[in-house]
């Protein structure tokens, strides 16, 4: 069921007081067992080893870029349960940073806290510039591995990277859905059960913002074409406030040569 505006509304008043909310049951059964399976045959296709970082985990699979994969990986960043949470957080200007999955197993330790936008160098605290979300595609435990979150820090300057927090778990059932203001101090938790927790990480960014993963260069151009125009647009083929990211007066998209209504801020005066 979409989310009225009422409980969109609830949800991002809970991220502006506490950096973060849970969207319980928002994403419908048949698209996470899609979205399972093809992670299942990707990590096996592509033989997915753990990174063996301290920050990416000894004992995780991590899948990155997924929208190059196509579908089902496309109905993931303008679903109707989450992106309009996040585009009020940030605003409709907003685009994917990155799409990848992160499948914590057996063993694995937690991962030092930090924020997602800590990299960039701007004074806090500040407006949302960052505005990520996780997607439960298996339940989210205390003891397999839910993100920790230390709720307010959002509104604090960034923590000492791997430092020691008090942090609460952000416990959540398959299907449900964690969304977090870019600032909020977090890691993933430790896996101490038998079993897999997987997840994916759906991170958006503001306009004016580069993106953590290089979409122009990541997707080709033909497969943009096939996504739908709202996708294309937040990929990165749309212009920011009719300014940032055009190409001689012409949007990304119609380059490409779609007619998507696109005009500068010099002309719309």
């Amino acid at each position: 069921m979409q989310l009225d505006e009422a409980a969109v509304e609830r949800h991002i008043e809970r991220v502006k007081r506490d950096g973060f909310t849970v969207v319980e049951n928002a994403i419908e059964p048949a698209l996470i067992d899609g979205l399972n399976a093809a992670l299942t045959r990707l990590e096996r296709e592509l033989d997915v080893k753990p990174a063996m970082n301290g920050f990416e985990g000894h004992k995780t699979v991590r899948i990155y870029n997924l929208l190059k994969f196509g579908e089902p990986f496309t109905q993931v960043p303008v679903h109707p349960n989450v992106l309009p949470i996040i585009e009020r957080v940030l605003d409709p200007g907003c685009l994917i940073s990155s799409l990848s999955s992160i499948a914590i197993d057996p063993d694995e330790i937690a991962q030092p806290i930090h924020a997602d936008d800590m990299v960039i160098p701007l004074a806090k605290p500040h407006i949302p510039i960052v505005c990520n979300s996780m997607w439960a595609l298996s339940d989210f435990t205390d003891a397999n591995g839910a993100t920790r979150l230390v709720p307010g820090s959002h509104l604090k300057d960034n923590p000492e990277y791997g430092g020691r927090y008090d942090t609460v778990p952000a416990e959540m059932k398959k299907g449900s859905v964690l969304i977090w203001d870019g600032a909020l101090w977090h890691g993933g938790g430790a896996n101490r059960t038998s079993g897999r927790r997987t997840g994916i990480a759906m991170n958006y960014c503001a306009g004016f913002i580069r993106q953590q993963e290089n979409q122009q260069l990541g997707l080709s151009p033909q497969l943009v074409k096939s996504f739908s125009p709202r996708l294309r647009e937040i990929v990165g083929y749309g212009v920011y406030r009719g300014l940032i990211g055009h190409i001689d007066k012409q949007s990304p998209a119609q380059i490409l040569g779609a007619d998507d209504g696109f005009a500068s801020i010099w002309e719309q005066t």
